[in-house]
């Protein structure tokens, strides 16, 4: 095996192990922050659950609520001994009377803002009395007589299903000396951010020796989600690390969800940004001419001492000569049987038009005659005047004259381009259209899909990466796709 390929598969696994401990943690995390909201069902559906992390969380049973529950149960062990229509089971009905009264005034269960399941007791005893008040049905369903009449056993049944659950589910939460809440979680907590901590220490240091010209503080920014785990507040954050750790380890793909984000962020910003780079181009513009910018660049002279010349060299004649040269000696040749072929048909229009040449059309063969007679004249003046202009090119005394007529052409055209009327329209033309620019089609950037822009933008870079080979002879490079 490759010995670079062992060290990548040992930090693959390491990687992966501490994305499966930062995801633990993550579920963790969020366990404890539903379990408060969420208790009543882990109470009525895991009880264990309840057993175990009430303490964590500073939870326990509320005296009032309990001691109700404990007073119930001793009235079935009463009953189970003595009977129904024993003293101390009318005692006990009547304490569990007052109790009834005394919980629905004092609302034991407000602290646990579990003021709803209070209503959910009351409403439930009202129907099962059929009597308006809550308080009034409690001091019949705890009484000797209603017992009797429908019997304890049907009707303790019903408050076991149905009212005790309700009952058993308040708690009380203990307040620590700081006026908070106890919460001991960050006990259990502190084994996983050390563990973060000591593992953002050694990326740190490792990203340092790598990269010498960093600062610690860089090298801390290079793994910056790891300084989540070590926040101790808004822990629900470490959704963040968990889910770039998990992606770096191969254990979930999230290439799909980053493109959507970074395409929405880049879609927002970029309309704005366009449309803002757009208008101040085409506001400068419009203040340059508005400032007689335009003015001043006809009315200056290249021999001016406010020109600048970086080269010596009048660039407008020297392009003028590459784009002659390039004609004769290249375009020319190229396009000459096509303009052979236009001469020849104007020739033959020509000749078609005189009444003289149309009579002798018609004598034995002096169709095919005109044919080959227009066909080498407009050869002969096409070599013509390629020659003539090869020897224009070439002539020094014909170049010097090109260049006279091409500086002549230029000066005059400034010369009439300098005149007041012909400036001032030419600015009220430029600052109209560079208006209606701004107005149409800046408006209709605005108004663009920047999401089909990027995926466009995003398939012509995966078009340029994908591999391209090419033959050799053509000098070009082969192309392998970009990983």
């Amino acid at each position: 095996m490759n010995q670079h390929q062992v060290p990548k598969r040992y930090h693959l696994w390491f990687e992966r192990l501490m994305a499966i401990i930062a995801a633990m943690n993550l579920g963790f995390v969020l366990f404890d922050l539903s379990y408060v909201p969420w208790r009543t069902f882990y109470f009525r559906n895991v009880p264990k659950v309840t057993q175990i992390y009430d303490p964590i969380k500073g939870i326990e049973p509320h005296r009032d609520t309990q001691n109700y529950l404990e007073l119930v149960d001793r009235l079935q062990k009463q009953i189970n001994n003595t009977g129904l229509r024993s003293t101390e089971v009318k005692t006990t009905l009547e304490d569990l009377q007052d109790l009834s009264v005394e919980m629905i005034e004092e609302n034991p269960f407000a602290a646990a803002s579990k003021s709803g399941t209070l209503e959910k007791i009351k409403n439930r005893m009202r129907n099962h009395i059929g009597d308006d008040s809550a308080k009034q049905s409690f001091r019949i369903f705890w009484s000797q007589e209603y017992l009797s009449k429908q019997g304890f056993s049907t009707e303790i049944g019903f408050f076991n299903r149905n009212i005790k659950p309700l009952i058993a589910s308040n708690y009380y939460r203990r307040i620590g000396e700081n006026g908070e809440y106890i919460d001991r979680f960050w006990l259990y907590d502190l084994p996983f951010v050390v563990l973060f901590a000591l593992d953002l220490i050694l990326r740190t240091y490792l990203i340092k020796r790598r990269h010498s010209s960093f600062s610690w503080l860089n090298a801390i920014l290079w793994h910056w989600y790891d300084v989540i785990f070590l926040i101790p507040f808004w822990q629900w954050l470490r959704i963040i690390p968990v889910c770039f750790r998990l992606d770096k380890a191969q254990l979930l793909n999230l290439h799909g969800l980053r493109r959507q984000i970074e395409q929405g962020i880049v879609a927002n910003f970029a309309e704005e940004i366009t449309q803002m780079v757009v208008v101040r181009v085409i506001d400068q513009t419009q203040q340059s001419i508005q400032s007689g910018d335009l003015t001043r660049w006809f009315k200056q002279s290249r021999s001016a001492n406010s020109y600048v010349d970086i080269n010596n060299i009048n660039e407008i004649e020297a392009i003028s000569g590459i784009v002659v040269k390039a004609t004769v000696y290249q375009v020319l040749p190229k396009v000459q049987p096509e303009i052979v072929a236009l001469l020849q048909h104007n020739i033959d229009s020509a000749l078609n038009q005189s009444p003289i040449y149309r009579n002798l059309h018609n004598l034995p063969g002096m169709g095919e005659m005109q044919s080959q007679l227009s066909k080498q004249l407009a050869t002969e003046i096409t070599t013509n005047l390629h020659k003539a202009l090869i020897s224009a090119v070439e002539d020094p005394v014909a170049a010097q004259l090109s260049s006279r007529l091409i500086q002549r052409f230029s000066e005059t055209l400034g010369d009439e381009m300098r005149q007041k009327q012909i400036l001032a329209e030419i600015q009220s033309l430029l600052f109209d259209f560079l208006e209606e620019v701004k107005i149409n089609y800046v408006q209709r950037l605005s108004q663009e899909d920047m999401e089909q822009i990027l995926e466009k933008t995003r398939q012509l870079k995966n078009q340029v990466s994908v591999s391209a080979v090419v033959k050799p002879s053509s000098g070009l490079v082969e192309m392998r796709k970009i990983k």
